[in-house]
């Protein structure tokens, strides 16, 4: 091999190597976000049942925009366990939110991918299966009323 070949075949393994090296910063910068964000965004939403209302701010992730995607929307909402309410999407929202998060505090609005509802936590709780999507901001006490009841959720930005 001459100089010059050697060289050239110097650059290329280098050159790959550090292509490769990259590919994976290169596609986060391609998508912008952290997929699993919990950064708040100015997409604000209402939640309006049995003549209360509450509003919550959705976070910076895709799940969380399938979400805002769908509104408005009119569904039924109802207690479950001793800690949330519930109610079901018309349809699946996507996953590619869901990463795991420690911080987990009442007022946190949820989905639960396995049966494909909201959850609405308004006392402690912590749960696998669950892709936050933002967190209430006003209106917590409608969450304690218990009951079943039509609910309205609509964006208000």
């Amino acid at each position: 091999m001459t100089t010059n070949t050697l060289a050239m075949t110097r650059r290329r393994i280098v050159g790959g190597a550090l292509a490769a090296a990259a590919l994976p910063f290169a596609a986060r910068g391609q998508q912008g976000r952290d997929p699993a964000s919990q950064e708040p965004t100015d997409v604000r939403i209402r939640f309006t049942f049995k003549g209360m209302s509450m509003t919550a701010t959705l976070y910076d992730n895709p799940s969380a925009r399938d979400l805002a995607s769908m509104l408005p929307l009119d569904l039924e909402i109802k207690d479950f366990g001793s800690n949330e309410k519930i109610a079901y999407l018309p349809r699946m929202l996507t996953v590619e939110g869901h990463g795991p998060f420690s911080d987990e505090r009442p007022y946190d609005l949820c989905y639960y991918m396995p049966w494909g509802n909201l959850a609405m936590f308004y006392a402690d709780y912590k749960h696998p299966g669950l892709v936050r999507l933002g967190r209430f901001d006003d209106g917590f006490e409608a969450l304690h009323v218990p009951g079943e009841f039509p609910l309205r959720i609509e964006r208000i930005q």
